[in-house]
């Protein structure tokens, strides 16, 4: 009987070390992946200047991004992080970029906000992105997410006319798989500010974004003072020549509760 117990735990001590060196040489795999992302050549030099102040490598680590997953990135802009997290994500991963359609009645003057990540979807180098042309009023994905990713745009879901928020975190929350995360990445406003700030400063107070997002039925898994600035006073439009790329920002990391549905 002794040695019957001590084979059981020698079997449970190996099965356990083996569990801890394969996720081990998972987080190594993803690492080198995320450092690979950001040394890709087809990045723009305008994206690869501002890696000093946007911190992606740890702040593609926070997310917990890595090669395999199914990623919806929620206005992508001009793609900085659209071209990290298609390689990131590698050949067996996809990113499904959501822009609103350019309406049919349109002036000249209207912005094509899908035009830069429809131009990243036609490279080659970029072949696992696509285009989900979609208004905010209506987020469908074509497959269940491992991630939802948006980046200094929160704030402007509340300046969408005709807008539910709550309805968009919740279709936000049907997107994803059961433990998918939702990361999201904004400009703060002062605290206790809630969303006064949104379309004159373009800042959002991070209290906020927790509120509205934990009532669609997530869970706060972490939040990331990666990005925070203590020279930012709170009070200047991010554009401001003074301030623009020097903000202070925060970084929420939500997660879908493992047993909903």
């Amino acid at each position: 009987m002794p040695d019957k117990i001590h084979a059981r735990l020698v079997a449970a001590v190996c099965f356990v070390l083996c569990g801890l060196v394969a996720a081990a040489a998972r987080a190594a795999d993803t690492q080198s992946a995320i450092a690979a992302a950001v040394a890709d050549g087809g990045r723009p030099d305008a994206d690869v200047q501002r890696d000093v102040l946007r911190k992606p490598v740890q702040t593609l680590a926070f997310a917990g991004v890595k090669p395999g997953d199914s990623v919806g990135e929620l206005l992508p802009g001009a793609g900085y992080y659209t071209r990290l997290l298609s390689k990131l994500v590698g050949p067996t991963g996809h990113v499904y970029a959501l822009a609103p359609p350019r309406p049919t009645d349109a002036s000249p003057e209207t912005p094509d906000f899908a035009a830069r990540v429809k131009a990243i979807a036609a490279d080659p180098r970029y072949a696992n992105v696509s285009v989900v042309l979609e208004p905010l009023t209506d987020v469908v994905f074509p497959k269940p997410l491992d991630l939802v990713w948006t980046s200094q745009n929160y704030h402007d879901f509340h300046n969408v006319p005709h807008l539910d928020l709550p309805a968009l975190n919740r279709q936000v929350f049907d997107a994803l798989k059961p433990g998918g995360v939702y990361l999201i990445l904004d400009h703060a406003a002062a605290p206790g500010s809630a969303d006064r700030d949104t379309s004159t400063l373009h800042r959002i107070d991070p209290e906020t974004v927790k509120k509205e997002v934990l009532a669609a039925g997530f869970v706060l898994e972490a939040s990331s003072d990666l990005l925070h600035s203590a020279q930012d006073p709170h009070t200047a439009n991010v554009f401001d020549s003074g301030i623009r790329g020097k903000t202070d920002q925060f970084i929420l990391k939500f997660r879908k509760p493992a047993s909903a549905r």
